[in-house]
């Protein structure tokens, strides 16, 4: 996993869950991933600190790669590899 989104792939789809606390940010994941296919990248942005053990969590479960994970003042940004 990168700590930076130097050199990664473009995202397919973008998901802001600002504002949005625990268990929310993880069901709208659940959601948006049924629109996509395997081997796109969806880009994740949370507010909510409880997504940095979850969004890897989610991944592992599903057999998703988190590419990247990232923290900017208060803001987690994650790029996720469909699996």
């Amino acid at each position: 996993m990168a700590d930076s989104t130097d050199s990664l792939p473009a995202c397919h789809a973008e998901l802001d869950t600002t504002g949005l606390y625990c268990p929310e940010p993880i069901m709208l994941m659940h959601n948006k991933v049924r629109d996509m296919a395997p081997g796109e990248v969806l880009k994740v942005v949370a507010s909510d600190p409880a997504t940095t053990r979850d969004v890897p969590k989610f991944c592992s479960f599903l057999g998703h790669t988190l590419l990247a994970e990232q923290e900017v003042d208060g803001q987690y940004r994650y790029l996720i590899r469909l699996g």
